[in-house]
């Protein structure tokens, strides 16, 4: 039991895989971005989750993203469904931020979301004018490190060396 358990949780947190692969909007949960909420999971609406319940939505989750049929995930299946995911949120961003309704961001749109003084008030710490190396380091830590040190963030494996 212990063998099974520990395989449907493998299974279910590599195909939830946060914002890796998009959820229509019924299969969002509450914060609208992440997998299933527990009550769509709750396939029979007991107010508890079991094995067999994750284990038959970890199957569908599958079984929708393999558009082939063939029982595999392939790279390319994969990619379709992070690029969705991906087109999704962004969609939702500039329905968000898009003030005059023309389906873009303008930099005065983006800015009124996101003021780059205050962005930059925030990171001079002690207000003389310019952000040292230390009030970076401290921004990042206060972050938790996100964005940096991982590949396409310009360190980590794969980042150019020159």
């Amino acid at each position: 039991m212990i063998h099974g358990t520990f395989t449907t949780s493998l299974l279910i947190a590599a195909l939830a895989g946060g914002a890796a692969f998009a959820h229509p909007p019924e299969m969002r949960g509450a914060d609208g971005l992440r997998g299933p909420s527990f009550e769509m999971l709750d396939a029979d609406a007991d107010g508890q989750l079991t094995e067999a319940e994750l284990a038959a939505q970890a199957a569908a989750r599958f079984a929708e993203r393999d558009s082939d049929g063939d029982g595999q995930l392939s790279v390319a299946e994969i990619l379709a469904h992070r690029q969705a995911a991906q087109a999704e949120r962004i969609a939702r961003r500039i329905a968000r931020l898009d003030q005059n309704g023309d389906g873009a961001l303008s930099y005065a749109e983006i800015t009124a979301w996101r003021d780059p003084a205050a962005m930059f008030d925030r990171l001079d710490a002690d207000a003389d004018g310019a952000v040292s190396a230390e009030e970076f380091a401290a921004l990042e830590k206060r972050r938790g490190g996100r964005g940096h040190g991982r590949p396409g963030h310009g360190q980590g494996p794969g980042a150019r060396q020159d």
